[in-house]
């Protein structure tokens, strides 16, 4: 029997005795929180529950907060010194994201 015809088996099981019955965000999407495709978002996801989180879903994280904290600051010279470490992070992101292009095409 392949495993795929075991887990379908499983499924229906589950399905029958109603264990998929009210689970929390039923008939909705599934989150993405990686804003990736789909395989990708799965191996973000499996390191994500392992506790290791890619540097790339880092990176993101360390661009939106930093482009918060620039939209609160005023001062021109901060203004600058927060502008150049978005920049850098930026670069750092888009850095990761080419090396994972690259590694999923060989």
């Amino acid at each position: 029997m392949k495993f795929s015809d075991l887990a379908e088996r499983q499924i229906r099981k589950a399905q029958a005795e109603g264990q998929f019955d009210n689970l929390k965000g039923a008939g909705k999407p599934l989150r993405s929180d990686f804003g990736a495709d789909s395989v990708d978002a799965i191996g973000f996801r499996i390191m994500a529950e392992a506790g290791a989180l890619p540097r790339e879903v880092t990176l993101r994280k360390q661009v939106e907060d930093q482009t918060r904290l620039l939209q609160q600051t005023t001062d021109p010279a901060a203004r600058r010194r927060e502008m150049a470490r978005l920049a850098d992070l930026q670069l750092r992101l888009d850095i990761e994201q080419e090396a994972r292009r690259k590694f999923s095409r060989d």
